[in-house]
Formats: C-alpha cells, structure tokens, sequence
C-alpha cells in the first residue's frame, strides 16, 4: 500500500498577514486536506478556516502533538498516513519543523516511509538573519537560555565567544514577557563591541528589527518589546 504524505504547512507570524506572507500554494493545500497534526488545535482551526473558508472543521481530523507529546502518541497521528492518507502539520507559528515539534513528526515519518514535504512560508530565524546583517554563512540556533541570571550570563559568554572566534552568528529566543530582562542582561554581559541584532514582531505593522554594537544599544537605549516575539542575535 502506498503511503500518505506528511505536509509541512507554514502559518502566519502575525495576524492578518496571510496576504502578504503565504504563497497562494498554502491556501490550496489546505483545501486538500481533511487530515491535521497541529501543535494548538484553537490556533490552527481558525488559520485552517482563514485560509479555506468552504472546509467544515467539525468535519476535519485534528490530532495534537506539542512538546510533551509521546513517541506512542506520535506513531498512533502517523498511522493514518501509513494508511494512505495525506496529511498537514501546522505549528503555532512560522514554519513547522523550525524549533517547534513538527521536527519529531517528520523525523518519524522519515523512519515509516512517509514522503515529507516542506512548503514555503515565514520563518522568523531565517527573517532575523536576513535582515540582522550578520554572517550568513555561519550561524546557529540555541533555542531558549536559562532563565536563572548566572547561568544565563554564562551561556551568553559562552555565545559571545563562539560569535567571535569562529565568525558564527549566534541566535536565541526567549518568552516574550522576559524580553526586558534579557536585554538588561545582554547589556550588562556582552563586551562593548559585540554586535546585537533585535528582531521583532516580524512581519507585523510593528516590526522592529536594529544592530549595533553593545556599546550603542547602551548609548541609544533598549526598544519597548515587552510581550512582541523576538529574535535575539550575537556576531561579530
């Protein structure tokens, strides 16, 4: 029997962006499918409705899988594309698969045989980077940093000294309501001529997105971006 395949559905960054970021493909992949593996199933039935009006959603299979989803939990929302069904996984925002739970997904459709297919969409790492003029050709995502303020000063030393050795642009997120503490730690940390790229709420009408060394940033003072989801970067 031949398999289903596993789409990688992007969302939007923003809200009402839909126009400007997803590309027309997105819209009519939905419309295809009946099958759904959603990180948030609120969030994703109100993007699914936005982007296929006619789709009934009480009709649609919507299975969850976040962070503290199990590998039985896992292989039980794959098996129907075991089956021969399609399916789409859609995370809470940008591009599945991109630090988000998606990546189990595919990595367990990969070990089944399940075609996985990535389609184009917003990803505010890739934005970040775009945009933060830093290196390119060298960089790394850490996720989340420890929340307690040792450890966290320690980890951006760390990143800081990767950053400039090795040329590497060092990237990292945090929840968007400790963004002010971050950013008083980032200036408090870091060496006066290390460059520091905030990028935030992309896409939106309220976009933010500025480099500068940390002796800048202290000059000209920290933006307001207390609750708005932002990239935080470290280069040379």
């Amino acid at each position: 029997m031949k398999t289903g395949t596993l789409y990688l559905i992007p969302t939007i960054l923003a809200d009402d962006t839909a126009a400007q970021v997803l590309p027309a493909q997105i819209a009519g992949r939905i419309a295809e499918l009946s099958y759904f593996l959603v990180e948030n199933a609120r969030t994703a039935r109100r993007f699914i409705k936005s982007m296929a009006p006619h789709h009934v959603i009480e009709e649609l299979r919507i299975s969850v899988i976040d962070k503290d989803s199990t590998e039985a939990q896992i292989q039980a929302a794959l098996q129907p594309l075991v089956n021969g069904q399609d399916a789409g996984v859609i995370s809470e925002a940008g591009c599945p698969g991109i630090a988000d739970p998606g990546a189990e997904l595919a990595r367990r459709a990969h070990q089944l045989g399940i075609r996985v297919v990535p389609l184009v969409g917003p990803s505010s790492l890739l934005l970040a980077l775009m945009a933060s003029g830093m290196n390119g050709q060298s960089f790394a995502f850490h996720g989340y940093l420890p929340i307690e303020r040792g450890k966290r000063a320690a980890a951006l030393k760390a990143l800081e000294k990767q950053a400039l050795t090795q040329h590497q642009t060092q990237l990292f997120i945090e929840t968007p309501y400790r963004n002010m503490q971050l950013l008083e730690d980032l200036l408090a940390t870091l060496h006066p001529g290390t460059r520091l790229c905030v990028a935030a709420s992309l896409t939106a009408a309220q976009e933010y997105v500025r480099t500068d060394t940390i002796a800048g940033w202290k000059k000209a003072g920290v933006p307001e971006i207390h609750k708005q989801p932002a990239v935080f970067l470290i280069g040379s």
